[in-house]
């Protein structure tokens, strides 16, 4: 079964370019085209990928995000924006978007965005599927009170399961494979979102305090992520974890 992408966009031009594309690289296309069309097929249409405009009838992009995240739809989103504006972009973020484009833009590229987070969710399920096959759980990394299953997609604080986009959850375990390490935010950006140039670095800042938001006792007071200033960002063991 191929996978499915749910694009939430009014513009009927955007909407049939996207969707030629991504159905000729072999995904199912499903659309909406208003804000609460999108959130109604993201529920029952159940989508691996969303890709959804920003500025939409009846509930716009920002919204339809926060709802989504709220109602625990966990699956990639892609925002699409024609407006150059900083604060609508670092709120979809902040909101649970995965990442953004600024129309106008490259289908091919949001092809290329899509595939590569197939690419590594299906690399995960055959890990775990071998996993299974074999009697084994996959590896398991732990930090302090944190656990974390890269094979499972699953996290727990202290035995208590955490929910992460999956784009939180990709950047957690890069940075605990990298445990000790400092990474530059184009190092990250490289790993997690797949740029080999230098992008929007506030994604990775923005991810970083979500991450922070669900592992740390106190955000202010970080003991797992530590801010390396004028470099980037490092997880490490924490010397005190109450």
């Amino acid at each position: 079964m191929s996978k499915k992408v749910l694009i939430v966009d009014d513009e009927e031009s955007i909407v049939t370019l996207l969707q030629y594309n991504i159905q000729q690289a072999g995904f199912q296309v499903v659309v909406a085209n208003d804000g609460e069309e999108g959130i109604q097929k993201a529920i029952s249409e159940e989508p691996d990928f969303i890709v959804l405009d920003l500025m939409l009838p009846k509930m716009d992009g920002i919204e339809v995000c926060k709802e989504l995240r709220l109602r625990k739809v966990m699956v990639p989103i892609l925002m699409l924006t024609a407006k150059d504006d900083e604060f609508d972009k670092v709120l979809g973020l902040e909101l649970g978007a995965d990442d953004y484009m600024t129309k106008p833009f490259s289908p091919r590229e949001v092809v290329a965005r899509i595939k590569a987070i197939f690419r590594r969710t299906s690399t995960s399920n055959q890990s775990t599927a071998d996993d299974v096959q074999n009697g084994s759980h996959g590896e398991t990394l732990k930090i302090g009170s944190l656990k974390i299953l890269p094979e499972q997609y699953e996290a727990y604080y202290k035995s208590e399961r955490l929910e992460f986009t999956p784009k939180e959850f990709e950047l957690l375990v890069f940075l605990s494979k990298n445990k000790g390490r400092v990474l530059t935010r184009d190092q990250l950006l490289s790993a997690v979102w797949n740029y080999d140039f230098a992008g929007d670095t506030r994604i990775v800042d923005v991810h970083i305090s979500h991450l922070r938001e669900k592992i740390e006792p106190d955000t202010k007071k970080p003991i797992y992520i530590k801010t390396i200033r004028g470099l980037g960002y490092k997880l490490e063991e924490p010397k005190l974890d109450e």
